[in-house]
């Protein structure tokens, strides 16, 4: 069941605030009596607490019976304090920018809220291993193991420039209006999803044809299916988003910088890079993996791209996933 925590007026490590800010999560299972049981999942772009549901069960990767699994929403997701339901001083495009340092922040008060005293886990995927990194980085006395899924510990420039061709296609309806739309972008949202599938998969994925194995019927249905669903999306919230993810970068408000940070993490770290992924490519995890103290590098061997590892997406990704997070969890 959703719930959310009542940050007040929430300070923003960029000097601006969010007042009456709140952070929505689910939980699933009990906490136990030392607050040492804890699950993180930190939600990704486009995606909610609720996306995580497909890795938690009996039989899943995370047996509410044994973990308190705590799913936590991104601020601008449309769940948490976002743009489409902030106070009226910051709504829409007033809406100030969020670091993931802030929603790391933000999730600490709530676990500790929460009586949470030790993460055995943070595992995410996306924006999700973003904020894994962040975790371990900022409170590394609290967090056992990290399981950072086809994402990094910084937004590399390529990203960057990615993320500002989806942008671009969206800010160039004139119906945005400089984000004081009266209603949807239609035509800029179905554009910025259009431009999004063509990076989401691997080449092989389009070769192969193993659209199909998604439920796509051609190439033009993905790109159909792509557009239609980012209609259903508010503008405002995906940029925020989007600034969110550009950002990223563990360095960033640590003194050691970028090399220094991920050095001080005293987590236990398999990195799990897609195999084809656009984004967040190998090589980036990789020299994150020479600086960590205990890392592992362990591609997630897939064709699927960067979509590789997103929950429920395939089984044969999923059991790559379950193999690491045992080991991380094994006593």
């Amino acid at each position: 069941m959703r719930s959310d925590v009542d940050l007040g007026r929430f300070g923003l490590i960029s000097g601006a605030d969010l007042p009456s800010a709140h952070l929505a999560y689910e939980t699933h299972g009990e906490l136990d009596d030392d607050g040492g049981n804890c699950i993180l999942l930190p939600s990704y772009y486009t995606g909610t607490s609720s996306s995580y549901e497909p890795w938690i069960g009996p039989g899943r990767l995370f047996d509410p019976a044994e973990w308190f699994i705590v799913a936590v929403n991104l601020f601008g997701n449309g769940v948490s304090t976002s743009p489409s339901n902030a106070h009226p001083d910051i709504a829409g495009a007033a809406f100030p920018e969020v670091d993931i340092a802030d929603n790391v922040i933000a999730q600490h008060r709530l676990l500790t809220h929460l009586g949470v005293q030790r993460i055995r886990l943070i595992a995410g995927w996306s924006m999700g291993a973003l904020q894994a990194y962040e975790w371990a980085a900022r409170y590394p006395e609290l967090v056992e193991a990290i399981l950072p899924i086809a994402g990094a510990a910084r937004c590399s420039p390529h990203n960057v420039v990615f993320l500002e061709g989806v942008k671009s296609a969206l800010l160039a309806d004139p119906a945005f209006r400089a984000g004081r739309y009266t209603a949807p972008p239609v035509q800029g949202l179905r554009a910025f999803g259009t431009v999004y599938a063509g990076w989401a998969y691997s080449q092989a994925f389009f070769r192969e044809g193993m659209y199909r194995e998604l439920g796509y019927a051609s190439v033009d249905a993905l790109v159909q299916g792509w557009a239609t669903d980012h209609e259903l999306e508010d503008a405002n919230d995906l940029l925020a988003m989007l600034g969110t993810w550009q950002r990223a970068d563990v360095g960033k408000h640590h003194p050691g910088g970028f090399a220094g940070a991920i050095g001080s993490i005293t987590a236990r770290a398999v990195v799990m890079p897609g195999s084809t992924d656009l984004y967040f490519p190998q090589a980036d995890s990789e020299r994150e993996v020479e600086l960590l103290q205990h890392g592992e590098l362990r591609p997630l061997v897939s064709d699927l791209g960067h979509l590789a590892g997103r929950p429920g997406i395939r089984a044969a990704e999923t059991a790559q996933i379950m193999a690491a997070v045992r080991e991380l969890l094994r006593d």
